[in-house]
């Protein structure tokens, strides 16, 4: 099993056109599959999870759609979390798991992979000008200290998977990424279940990792 997954949650407002449903629709329903991720990563052994839900390039969406999702993860955290803790809080207790946002919490769920890179260097400049630390120091270790993802023991996930048939990284954990395994499913967010994450984990076991090196 990977120990680190990441998802990008895509195309909930093509789920309710489809169905000829307000956009609104699909963002809803995209709720149910996050509870049932969470709960099979727990009973799985998978020690992280990541999703992307809300990026800083998504404000340049219409306002009606960016209202829209920030009333919704406003309700999320007020209510559908708890609802969610209640289904999984067992799982959640006995594998020791913990909810971490990343990015820019000031703006609610903002993130960017360009974001998070910049702020690191934002913050190493600022240690090396008040001689915390010196130009020997600063490494990759050090780097990846300095990212949102340093909240948790498995900083760079082993598994992408990116819904709704789309082949992009959708500025996603950038230097996370650097040998992680990409996995592209056709299934968009709001129909992504248990089988479709069963697959994307069998593509995984499938695979060597190389890590940029040679087999021997």
């Amino acid at each position: 099993m990977p120990r680190h997954v990441a998802v990008i949650i895509d195309c909930n407002g093509r789920r309710a056109c489809h169905w000829g449903l307000p956009g609104s629709s699909g963002h809803e329903a995209g709720i149910r599959p996050l509870r049932e991720l969470v709960e099979l990563c727990g009973k799985w052994g998978i020690k992280v999870l990541t999703l992307l839900a809300f990026s800083s390039g998504n404000w340049s969406r219409s306002k009606e759609e960016v209202d829209f999702l920030m009333d919704l993860l406003e309700r999320l955290l007020q209510s559908g979390l708890e609802i969610m803790f209640e289904l999984i809080y067992p799982v959640l207790n006995r594998e020791g798991m913990r909810i971490s946002t990343i990015g820019d919490s000031s703006k609610l769920p903002n993130y960017s992979g360009k974001y998070d890179i910049s702020r690191a260097c934002k913050s190493i400049a600022h240690k090396a000008k008040d001689g915390i630390i010196c130009l020997e120091d600063i490494d990759e270790k050090l780097i990846e200290k300095e990212l949102s993802t340093s909240c948790t023991e498995v900083p760079c996930p082993d598994l992408l998977i990116q819904t709704g048939g789309e082949l992009r990284l959708s500025n996603f954990l950038l230097w996370q990424l650097a040998y992680i395994e990409l996995y592209f499913t056709q299934a968009l967010w709001p129909d992504f279940r248990k089988t479709e994450f069963v697959e994307a984990l069998h593509s995984f076991q499938q695979r060597k990792r190389w890590y940029g090196s040679r087999d021997s």
